[in-house]
């Protein structure tokens, strides 16, 4: 008998604004989409939250931002974290060294690592798994603090970012110097990952597909991707979004104007396009794969 494969098609950055909201649920109502990850300080969280609430299907996990966005906590106390407006650094390296490095900014982390959880908690959805913006969750540093805060906000998942260069590359070979370091670099941090959260009790998903295609997880990606993956319990993520009145799918936060809004707003409509494919969906079923969320396979034995 064969194997029993398992796909966990996730949403990233929920409450980031209208346009991502939108494009979350019309993926989830219409297509393959059956989880997502939830920024609780974001623009639009609000309203995220009161979505989630009307479509219980949907898993919903923390979409920890430790970087390029807004913290709970006020910046007076945490100060090593943040500007005086409560924004986290733009620079995944610099942010990275000071989280290693600066001992109080490492104290801080804690604090505002509990407090998203806390915020979390206090919207009353069940916590399907813990993310991060720009995968800053897997630091070391801030892996740690996760694993030691598991047990009080009862995290039973988290994403690893893990996926094969090669079958990346014979699907798209562009950016590939990014695509290099990248696998290197998340290769070594998964690999730590792996056996802090073995020793832990806490599960992760054998593969899970978008870091190495960020941007540009299109339907011609998926359909030349999942026919190739040999793992059976999956994650593959993307950023949905879709134009809203004021023709502003991100808010804000980015400050993205002119030609750059029009390219960012192009991948996410790329994006949720590739979700609602009927052709992705018999790619999936075609190739095994039952469609499922965290919630739904903890009900079950695999």
């Amino acid at each position: 008998m064969p194997a029993q494969r398992f796909a966990i098609i996730n949403g990233d950055d929920f409450g980031f604004s209208e346009g991502v909201n939108q494009a979350i649920i019309k993926a989830h109502k219409e297509g393959v989409l059956t989880s997502t990850s939830l920024m609780v300080s974001a623009d639009a969280a609000k309203e995220a939250i009161n979505l989630a609430k009307s479509n219980p299907n949907l898993a919903v996990g923390l979409h920890l931002v430790l970087i390029c966005g807004r913290s709970v906590l006020p910046p007076e106390q945490i100060p090593h974290l943040v500007d005086k407006q409560g924004n986290f650094s733009n620079s995944p390296f610099f942010a990275g060294l000071r989280y290693q490095f600066v001992k109080e900014a490492r104290q801080e982390l804690r604090q505002e690592i509990r407090a998203q959880l806390q915020k979390y908690r206090s919207t009353g959805l069940p916590l399907s798994h813990v993310d991060g913006h720009l995968h800053l969750h897997v630091h070391p540093v801030v892996l740690r603090i996760l694993v030691d805060l598991a047990p009080e906000f009862d995290i039973k998942v988290i994403r690893l970012p893990s996926e094969e260069l090669g079958m990346t590359l014979r699907v798209n070979r562009s950016h590939l110097l990014t695509k290099l370091v990248w696998s290197g670099v998340f290769g070594r941090l998964r690999r730590y990952g792996e056996k802090l959260l073995e020793s832990q009790g806490i599960s992760f998903t054998q593969r899970v597909y978008g870091l190495l295609q960020t941007g540009g997880i299109t339907e011609e990606y998926l359909l030349g991707l999942i026919p190739q993956i040999q793992a059976n319990l999956v994650e593959i993520y993307s950023h949905p979004a879709m134009p809203t009145a004021s023709n502003s799918w991100r808010g804000n936060a980015n400050a993205i104007n002119g030609d750059s809004l029009n390219e960012e707003l192009g991948t996410g409509e790329a994006e949720l396009a590739a979700l609602l494919s009927s052709k992705v969906r018999e790619a999936l079923l075609n190739n095994g794969f039952e469609i499922t969320n965290h919630h739904f396979l903890s009900e079950r034995t695999i």
